[in-house]
């Protein structure tokens, strides 16, 4: 299965990233490390200056980056699943197009991966960062508001129950045979969680820390989070995608509780999200879904349950 050319496969997806992908690209073969390491970018047919950028990377970098075209636009899941037949290597990392991998990032990861056997996945702090201004807007972790649920050492079940606590392109995973299965391509927004809930699912170990910043989030107006932010359409097809999640895991065994649990976060997540924007009617009938009122998140949703009717309270003293 693996190359002996590298140790590492770094998989990047691009689409209309002319701004920022360079810059992506140098971030990563900058890197200093003391094994070898190939990356791979597939550019979804992009229609600004992406592919014309990363074919020049490539003649200036041909032994470590290996770039591709799709012959039409395919979407992200299609890209990412064409993504996955390129990598050959013993780990796996995955980066999107507009973000950054900082120094030291990729040594201290393998390093980890090579210390820890039992480790399938680890991932470090990413800086969150605005593209205009680039002022760091929090970090993606330990500014996590589930973070005090979170161990040093997760697992699956964490996974399920509190989602993406860490952003996908900070996460190094080890390769196994069914990587190339591990995309879901029934959802069109949330990608990198089923992703990653079915790889840790194969694999089977710890998700582990390293209580490091070694990447870079950007934010920018065609960002999926600020596409988030300001589409409530979107925002309920991503609950719709993050409870297909749970689906994926009761198929593979995983406890009904742990998804019940999970089902539950997701409802009071995107809960509080309209609860922010002020719009009502999608909290109450959201938070009614939170809980079945015998078991609740943690004390806070408690006092949100039973403030529900009384939004200027909550707002007041949780946000």
């Amino acid at each position: 299965m693996y190359t002996q050319q590298s140790k590492l496969s770094i998989l990047v997806p691009v689409y209309n990233l002319q701004a920022y992908i360079a810059e992506c690209i140098h971030s990563l073969l900058d890197q200093e490390t003391d094994f070898a390491y190939k990356i791979v970018v597939i550019d979804d047919y992009s229609r600004d200056d992406s592919w014309s950028i990363l074919q020049t990377l490539q003649q200036q970098n041909p032994d470590r980056l290996q770039c591709y075209q799709n012959p039409r636009n395919l979407g992200l899941a299609k890209t990412m699943c064409r993504l996955m037949q390129y990598a050959n290597s013993q780990y796996i990392a995955y980066l999107d197009g507009d973000d950054l991998a900082l120094p030291g990032k990729l040594q201290a990861q393998v390093a980890y991966l090579d210390a820890h056997p039992q480790c399938s996945m680890v991932y470090h702090e990413s800086e969150v960062f605005d593209s205009d201004s680039n002022k760091t807007l929090w970090h993606y972790v330990r500014d996590y508001y589930n973070h005090q649920h979170i161990p040093t050492h997760a697992g699956i079940n964490e996974l399920i129950q509190y989602g993406c606590f860490f952003h996908v392109g900070s996460v190094m995973m080890r390769n196994h045979p069914h990587l190339v299965h591990s995309v879901d391509q029934k959802n069109r927004i949330i990608l990198d969680h089923p992703w990653l809930v079915r790889n840790q699912i194969y694999l089977d170990g710890n998700i582990d820390f390293i209580d490091q910043v070694l990447g870079c989030y950007r934010i920018h107006n065609s960002s999926f989070g600020a596409r988030n932010r300001v589409s409530d359409k979107r925002k309920l097809q991503v609950l719709r995608e993050q409870l297909h999640v749970c689906d994926l895991a009761l198929q593979h065994g995983i406890d009904p509780w742990v998804i019940t649990r999970g089902r539950y976060h997701y409802y009071y997540a995107t809960a509080l999200f309209f609860l922010k924007k002020g719009n009502r009617p999608l909290f109450n009938d959201l938070l009614e879904k939170s809980t079945d009122q015998k078991f609740f998140l943690d004390q806070k949703h408690q006092d949100i349950w039973l403030h529900r009717y009384q939004p200027e309270w909550i707002i007041k003293k949780y946000f």
